[in-house]
């Protein structure tokens, strides 16, 4: 009987082994989220691209100056022109008085001198040119104030709570400041615009290369020759700010920001970096759901002068995942809005992306017109419901 007993504990205690151990390296071998990898500076955030999930934040709101990290929101608003056709990358740009008049970083404009747009965006990401910004603030909205009210109502549609800018390069100004959290979402946004990596990511470049003037860029971003796949994006430095970056690094289908503000030099500034982005890249990874380009189906449009219009995924889309985790179960749709009807704003919101583990949701991505569709004329709509009625093709 005794013997009975010790085996049944034994046999017991050996099952619970069995069990529990396994388990219990399980959670060893997960990484503890760090106390703070970033010791030295003021705020810091880490971010995946595609979500936007924070990995790592420390102060993330703390309103702080942002220096030439500034320049990001700059840049956001030059693309977009770009992609509304206000302007064009070979279009030329004159430098007014004002514009070659910023102190600071800069690419040595002169009053009158004239740049392509892709020129100046060279100046802006990697010289972080004061100069090339405020030329380019004044060629999109005709005046750098009306320019500044663009980055703010920008801000404002980007969930940017603790920001208010005062110029476009950030040179000190009273009110204006930033954070390293608004600072990431500012990030996020550029990266959807894929091409900018051309400019922030290149480490040398000349401009007016065939002139007597030619000048040697060289990125103020050394992560980008120095750690691998960092191709971007901004630094910033003044007295105030102290040392300032947010930068990118993409790995395969992986991507993610990591900002710091307030670190004391630039060997700290890119150490601190380079230990968030090792962090992210040892324990986290991706799930792709859409590529840039795949086919998201159609949008139906009640009354409109363009009754269908097909939808392409605008960005990648990805869903962030701890490595050793399932990807099993999971599943995503596109989910429109029911009875969308002319006319339709590009950009307008009309329906979302939603991945689903089972029947829990775990992430929505929000999809966005691609394009502008106006109502339909009488004669059009006449035509349309004939064809119906008809059945003709």
């Amino acid at each position: 009987m005794m013997f009975s007993k010790i085996l049944k504990v034994a046999m017991t205690a050996q099952l619970f082994l069995l069990f529990a151990l396994p388990a219990a390296y399980a959670e060893e071998a997960k990484a503890p989220a760090p106390v703070d990898i970033t010791p030295n500076a003021a705020s810091a955030v880490l971010i995946d691209a595609d979500t936007g999930t924070v990995i790592f934040e420390k102060n993330k709101d703390a309103k702080l100056p942002p220096a030439s990290i500034t320049k990001i929101m700059t840049m956001l608003l030059v693309m977009e022109a770009l992609d509304q056709g206000k302007i064009k990358l070979d279009e030329k740009v004159r430098t007014s008085e004002y514009a070659a008049s910023m102190g600071g970083s800069q690419i040595f404009l002169e009053p009158g001198e004239e740049m392509t747009v892709q020129d100046m965006l060279k100046g802006i990401a990697m010289a972080s040119g004061n100069d090339a910004s405020v030329a380019m603030a004044e060629k999109i909205s005709g005046s750098e104030e009306a320019f500044v009210r663009m980055m703010n109502e920008r801000a404002a549609q980007l969930g940017m709570k603790n920001t208010h800018f005062a110029n476009p390069n950030g040179l000190p100004a009273d009110k204006h400041y930033s954070s390293a959290y608004d600072i990431a979402l500012m990030s996020k946004e550029l990266l959807k615009h894929e091409e900018i990596t051309q400019f922030t990511g290149a480490y040398q470049d000349y401009l007016r290369k065939d002139t007597p003037k030619p000048f040697w860029l060289v990125n103020t971003n050394k992560l980008v020759r120095f750690y691998t796949g960092a191709d971007g994006l901004k630094t910033g430095y003044t007295s105030e700010a102290k040392f300032c970056l947010s930068a990118t690094a993409k790995r395969d289908n992986f991507r993610v920001i990591s900002v710091v503000m307030g670190e004391p030099d630039t060997k700290t500034r890119n150490a601190e970096v380079s230990k968030m982005f090792d962090y992210a890249f040892s324990q986290y990874t991706n799930l792709p759901i859409y590529k840039k380009g795949d086919a998201l189906g159609e949008m139906k449009i009640g009354k409109g002068e363009v009754p269908v219009v097909p939808l392409t995924a605008k960005h990648s889309y990805s869903l962030l995942l701890k490595k050793g985790e399932a990807g099993e179960g999971i599943r995503h749709e596109v989910q429109l809005a029911p009875n969308l009807k002319a006319p339709i704003a590009v950009g307008q919101p009309i329906g979302k992306i939603v991945v689903y583990k089972g029947n829990e949701v775990l992430t929505e991505f929000a999809l966005e017109s691609p394009v502008d569709v106006k109502k339909a004329g009488w004669w059009t709509l006449t035509k349309r419901t004939a064809k119906k009625m008809f059945f003709f093709d």
